[in-house]
């Protein structure tokens, strides 16, 4: 009997296809070419202009161009007008829009304790000479704002002198009306007194139930605010011991810069002193109406003899 191997037939494997991914060619995206904005018309300008410095009484000729445009600009967007003319028609037939205008025009960013070298050595140095000759000190806070500079200026007189506020007077003034009540008001976000002492916030402001700090009454008492206009050539103060026009004539051109100098000259008291802000200069032409101070921190004297 022989052997026999039987073989058990193989079965053929039958692999089940893999599925693979069909990618289907995307078409690009036809991107649209960024069209630039059209510069704006110079047409209606001058007529806007005119018409602005009527209405709301500012000298705007001694601006810089540059900075009216934005300005103007701003106003634009913001009201959708395409170009002067346009908004000088919604300018005519929308009365509310004068204020806006004039705020955007007049706008100043600020905050308590400003430049802090500049008034440590203020309070430190300059207001204590003047109390010991004079007794009191008198100052012109000129472009003043919503108020943060003349009461700075104020909380500083008033710890120097423990509280004697009789005779010590800051005349704080500004073009804006609208800006001119919220620095009567005196009513501040916390943000604005981050460069003060933590004991001065307490001491001199009271705290609202909506987290807004307002100055005390014995602070407030010690500034008085008025409107004025730089541009008109008149000083709202003379004799004074101190002038601070900081961060004002950023805006003007360099014609009505020398004017402001001369006015502030003029608004002085001998040896009184002239501060500016930080990024502002005295051009050559009347720089000999101020000997250098402290001119690191924009701080002048008035000069004694006129070369």
């Amino acid at each position: 009997m022989t052997d026999k191997t039987i073989e058990t037939p193989i079965k053929p494997r039958i692999e089940t296809p893999r599925k693979t991914k069909v990618e289907i060619p995307v078409k690009p995206k036809l991107e649209l070419p960024i069209k630039p904005k059209k510069p704006i018309s110079e047409k209606g300008f001058e007529e806007l202009i005119k018409d602005i410095e009527k209405r709301l009484n500012i000298h705007l000729s001694c601006y810089k161009v540059d900075y009216i445009k934005r300005r103007l600009l701003s106003r634009m967007n913001s009201t959708r007008q395409e170009n002067y003319v346009d908004y000088h028609a919604y300018l005519r037939k929308t009365p509310e829009e004068e204020e806006k205008l004039r705020n955007a025009l007049t706008i100043n960013v600020t905050k308590f304790y400003r430049d802090t070298d500049a008034f440590n050595l203020i309070r430190d140095v300059i207001f204590p000479d003047i109390l010991k000759s004079r007794k009191k000190i008198r100052m012109w806070s000129a472009g003043c704002s919503s108020g943060e500079e003349p009461y700075t200026y104020a909380i500083m007189i008033y710890e120097l002198t423990r509280g004697v506020t009789a005779g010590n007077v800051i005349l704080a003034t500004d073009i804006d009306q609208e800006i001119l009540k919220k620095a009567k008001e005196g009513v501040y976000e916390k943000s604005t007194l981050d460069n003060l002492d933590p004991k001065l916030v307490v001491k001199h402001f009271e705290q609202l139930p909506n987290g807004k700090y307002k100055v005390k009454d014995h602070i407030k008492s010690m500034v008085q605010f008025q409107q004025h206009d730089l541009m008109k050539g008149i000083h709202a103060s003379r004799d004074n011991d101190i002038v601070s026009c900081r961060n004002v004539t950023i805006y003007f051109n360099e014609e009505q810069k020398k004017l402001l100098v001369k006015l502030m000259y003029d608004a002085l008291r001998p040896d009184g002193y002239y501060i500016m802000g930080m990024s502002e200069y005295i051009s050559k032409d009347v720089e000999h109406l101020f000997s250098a101070y402290k001119p690191i921190y924009k701080i002048y004297k008035k000069a004694q003899e006129l070369k």
